[in-house]
């Protein structure tokens, strides 16, 4: 049995057109050379998988290579690769200052290339400094990188810098079907864009998992075999759950829902794919950006039927909405529930961008018989009882009689229960009933309401007792008091930095500074209430004012207590006498 050689390593570019993805790079590395303009130290940096150390091998063999006949030749003397990971000390890079000083045996140039930079310690970055600045002649340097930003800025100034890009999909589903053909493997479109979305940008990776997938289904990829080994919700599972969307069948929409649950997705990849599938049917909308999708032609078509079915509008709050379940996934404590409502919500939205509306045009319990727009419009009806007072405006403004907007109002939708009482029941008085079911009726309660409005109007009158200044005081230190016990200590301090005064129902409270009065009308609700109830005057208001020359009270000892206590009420002082009692410190 021979070892099997993985695609990754298998397929590795050996030149520069064979690097996928990265012709600016390839075209700028040939050039220099070409013009003899190479630089003496180059860093490659980006993402995993898309190409640096490969280019880095490349460009040594390269710059190699004039003068000598034997296209085979890899002058594997001529290049040292240094794994920064472990040998990041500052020993290590000393002995590649050692070997950069003897010149190589063949070719022209000796290519030190260093993988994973970042990891040198920064006694090593130091160390490799002025190696790095002025080298000799016959040596190159190339250092590759996934995290430029953890590399000192001195390294980087001495550095010409190439940006490696993410790998397209459309470039790397390319080359997956020139590795799928040398294989002899065959496959459908989309099975190999799925593979390639799925490696994110990374050619590596895509063909790792190409790897993967051939070991599972043979020599016949199909995308529903890619997607259930990478275990991937497809747009098939996105275009199904939008049209019950679309239909607002919120059953099933749930269910379909329970049935990604139950096959192991995650509830937070699936609402973010949701709303990556509103954008790409927002795309799709318009043969402009139709290029923006990144997705095989029979996707697209489907793509374009389903962007038919549902409006901007629709689309537009689609996303709002899925967005905002993505971004309170994390936080919330039933994540389940937070999807399904966010479902819902979508399942509610109608093809104009907005909620249904209700189909009746007034309250169901206005509904009468026999009514006519221009009597509606005409009418307006107020009846006061003792337990009730309803008003009835003109329903309809500006609107002609019409079929449509007069058969709701003229069908026999009569209550089985009058919603209005009628006026002679509510004064109790022994006079013929009159039918609520007419126009006429109405008219007739009308003038009844009338007739008796000094007989069955009521008026509510709220407590306005009158209180004195000392009352107040002593329930505002009670209310203090409280809030001290409570914990909440500025707002005592601020009930208790000076006396109110009291002007009517007024109550005038001064403060030293507008932040206390901040703090101070934050809690002058639940004082208000308190007031009112304890001196049962629901008149009394309270006004904050600011006085920057507030002289601040200074902590009441027991002895001041005791004062102000007497001031408020002198019985006090008797009691002490009479009882021979002692104010203690």
């Amino acid at each position: 049995m021979e070892q099997f050689v993985v695609s990754a390593r298998k397929y590795r570019p050996q030149t520069f057109k064979d690097v996928v993805g990265q012709q600016a790079i390839t075209n700028t590395l040939l050039n220099a050379i070409e013009s003899n303009h190479l630089a003496s130290a180059l860093l490659f940096t980006g993402p995993r998988g898309v190409g640096k150390t490969t280019c880095a091998r490349i460009l040594a063999r390269k710059i190699n290579q004039p003068g000598y006949d034997d296209p085979n030749e890899d002058f594997a003397f001529n290049v040292f690769e240094l794994d920064a990971a472990s040998n990041n000390g500052v020993d290590d890079i000393r002995n590649i200052i050692d070997q950069v000083r003897i010149p190589p045996q063949t070719g022209h140039y000796k290519v030190y290339i260093i993988d994973e930079v970042h990891m040198l310690s920064p006694a090593a970055f130091n160390a490799f400094l002025k190696t790095l600045e002025e080298p000799p002649k016959h040596a190159i340097f190339i250092l590759a990188t996934t995290e430029k930003h953890k590399i000192i800025p001195t390294i980087l100034s001495r550095c010409q810098i190439f940006d490696f890009k993410r790998i397209t999909v459309k470039d790397a589903k390319e080359h997956l079907a020139e590795v799928a053909k040398s294989q002899g493997v065959e496959f459908e479109d989309d099975a190999l864009h799925i593979i390639a979305q799925k490696a994110d940008g990374a050619m590596r990776d895509a063909l790792s998992i190409f790897d993967r997938v051939v070991s599972y289904c043979g020599n016949n990829l199909t995308r529903q075999a890619v997607t259930e080994n990478l275990n991937v919700l497809d747009y098939e599972t996105y275009i199904n759950m939008t049209d019950l969307i679309l239909e607002n069948k919120i059953p099933e929409v749930l269910l379909a829902y329970n049935d990604i649950l139950s096959k192991g997705f995650d509830g937070h990849h699936f609402i973010a794919g949701l709303a990556s599938h509103f954008r790409d049917l927002l795309v799709a909308k318009n043969p402009a950006t139709l290029s923006l999708l990144e997705m095989g032609e029979a996707a697209q078509k489907l793509y374009g039927e389903q962007s038919q079915k549902a409006s901007q509008d629709f689309l537009l709050k689609g996303i709002d909405i899925a967005n905002d379940c993505d971004l309170k996934y994390k936080v919330s404590q039933n994540q389940r529930l937070l999807v399904e409502l966010a479902l819902m919500q979508l399942s509610s939205i109608g093809f104009d961008g907005e909620k249904k509306k209700s189909e009746f045009i007034i309250p169901p319990t206005y509904y009468r018989k026999s009514y006519s727009i221009k009597e509606v419009q005409s009418t307006k009806l107020e009846i006061q009882s003792e337990e009730q007072k309803i008003e009835v405006e003109p329903l309809i403004d500006n609107a002609q009689p019409t079929k449509e907007n007069v058969e709701p109002l003229t069908q026999n939708l009569q209550p089985k229960t009058p919603v209005i009482p009628s006026a002679h029941e509510a004064s109790g008085e022994g006079q013929p009933k009159v039918s609520s079911m007419s126009l006429a009726s109405i008219r007739a309660k009308k003038e009844m309401a009338e007739a008796q409005k000094s007989t069955v109007k009521e008026v509510v009158h709220l407590a306005s007792e009158p209180f004195t200044e000392t009352e107040m005081l002593e329930q505002w230190l009670k209310y203090a008091q409280r809030m001290e016990d409570k914990g909440y200590r500025i707002v005592a301090s601020l009930l208790t930095i000076n006396d109110p005064i009291l002007e009517g129902t007024t109550i005038i409270h001064e403060l030293p500074n507008e932040s206390s009065k901040i703090d101070f009308e934050k809690e002058k609700p639940d004082l208000l209430g308190y007031l009112r109830g304890k001196l049962h005057n629901h008149d009394i208001s309270i006004n904050v004012k600011v006085n920057e020359t507030l002289v601040l009270k200074k902590s009441y000892t027991a002895q001041d207590k005791y004062n102000r206590l007497v001031e408020l009420n002198p019985n006090l002082e008797l009691m002490l006498n009479l009882f021979g009692l002692e104010v203690n410190e």
